[in-house]
């Protein structure tokens, strides 16, 4: 086993497609519109582009080229070039198996409700206390959380040519024609042009610091960055693909289907709820909670809730494929395990480490973490802490540690660097500083210093 091939992509569309299915996840399809009509709408979405262009644009290369040049997931990427950095590879290998713990829940959540349309309870989904009956519901949170591992590991299992970018490149199409749809539906109720223009056009009385941060936040989780996630798939990208071009169409995916959620969630809750903003503020329930009451309001409200929630199953699929394929390839390289052992083991793991967080909303919904139920905590806990941890020392790592130019001959391997000296700057100061800025405030609105 220990000299095996390294498995690739076949080309660079296969990796786009495979990046950007990973990139868009339940971070663009539910995160983002809450976030975005939470933050001023088109303020947040303006901060979000440019946040893309820059920081994100800089981190996503960076894991890329890592990958690539050291042909290691994140365990061993780091070490491989300094032996003293083996600290920061194991952070970005712990970030994604606490992940996929809580993200199969959430995975499961979605498979029920897509069940449910298909069921025909629409109408029941709609009520008041649907959503929480459900979550103290154990017995069927466990078997749908099961599902949806399943469905994970069974393309993880097939392998990177044969499974994820297979896969990647059927779902994609797919989500794509299912959003616009969706899209074009949403916008045309009445009423939701002030949804669109909500959205869209930005009201600079609305800009904030804690939009900043928030906006900041989402393109971690957005674009999969300070997971281990986009060094393992750089690790699979063939030495002639062009980095900086593949990291540009990621990034005009990603910001594609995060226009897309936004369009198909807010201006439908505008419609829904007569304009009125405060409709808005459910935050996180927005995609459990109201959405099906938006769609009860409509003609055809089973179908649309259906092809709803089949969206964003496969938005889902594609972001747990790629976190499950981090653990997994890491798991081959670092004890030369097949995959197939790599795969039923980490999802076994994950499932099990998954129990808690289910029964966090029955049996031990009285357990507190810093005033968080264990799935909420998991979660703060990597997005909040540990991922801007592994991005600041990711930057300090090329930065000052192993120098730029690592990075630049690595591109410089299959293409131009046009965006080198905005690289460089982001990498070496803008970076660390956004990075500490997240982490900071993220502590201090979990202690109620703060309220983001």
């Amino acid at each position: 086993m220990k000299n095996q091939k390294r498995s690739t992509f076949s080309g660079s569309l296969g990796f786009i497609l495979s990046a950007a299915s990973s990139a868009i996840g339940l971070g663009n399809i539910w995160r983002f519109p809450y976030l975005a009509a939470k933050y001023g709408g088109g303020i947040f979405l303006l901060i979000y582009v440019i946040l893309v262009v820059t920081f994100g644009y800089s981190l996503m290369l960076t894991e890329n080229a890592l990958g690539r040049k050291t042909q290691s997931g994140p365990l061993e990427a780091f070490s491989k070039l300094n032996k003293k950095w083996l600290p920061l590879g194991i952070i970005s290998f712990v970030i994604p198996v606490i992940i996929l713990a809580y993200y199969n829940i959430i995975g499961g959540w979605v498979v029920r409700y897509a069940v449910g349309y298909i069921a025909g309870d629409n109408t029941a989904m709609a009520e008041d206390g649907y959503f929480s009956n459900m979550l103290s519901n154990t017995p069927s949170l466990i078997l749908f959380q099961t599902i949806f591992t399943i469905m994970t590991s069974f393309i993880v299992f097939k392998g990177v040519e044969k499974g994820i970018e297979r896969f990647s490149k059927i779902l994609m199409p797919m989500l794509f024609i299912l959003a616009i749809i969706i899209s074009v539906y949403s916008i045309t109720l009445p009423g939701a042009m002030e949804g669109v223009k909500y959205f869209f056009v930005p009201d600079f009385g609305r800009f904030s610091l804690q939009g900043v941060l928030a906006a900041m936040g989402q393109m971690f989780y957005s674009l999969s960055l300070a997971m281990g996630i986009m060094i393992t798939y750089g690790s699979y990208i063939p030495k002639n693909s062009d980095l900086e071009k593949n990291v540009s169409r990621i990034e005009i995916f990603d910001t594609a289907i995060a226009v897309l959620a936004g369009l198909m969630i807010i201006p439908a809750v505008f419609a829904f709820s007569g304009g009125d903003e405060s409709a808005l503020s459910a935050g996180p329930g927005l995609m459990f909670i109201t959405l099906p009451k938006v769609f009860a309001s409509m003609g055809g409200s089973r179908l649309i809730g259906l092809l709803f929630f089949i969206l964003v199953l496969f938005a889902a699929l594609t972001s747990s494929i790629s976190i499950m394929e981090t653990i997994v390839a890491t798991l081959c390289d670092k004890l030369h395990w097949s995959r197939p052992k790599a795969s039923i083991v980490t999802a076994v793991f994950d499932f099990l480490l998954g129990i808690p967080a289910v029964l966090g909303y029955s049996v031990l919904s009285g357990v507190k973490i810093f005033n968080f139920n264990i799935l909420d905590f998991m979660d703060f806990i990597t997005n909040s802490v540990l991922m801007p941890i592994a991005a600041l020392f990711t930057c300090i790592f090329v930065g000052y540690v192993i120098g730029v130019k690592v990075i630049k001959d690595e591109v410089l391997l299959s293409g131009e660097f046009k965006r080198e000296k905005i690289y460089t700057f982001m990498i070496k100061y803008a970076a660390p500083i956004f990075t500490v800025a997240i982490l900071v405030s993220s502590v201090l609105d979990s202690l109620g210093i703060i309220k983001m």
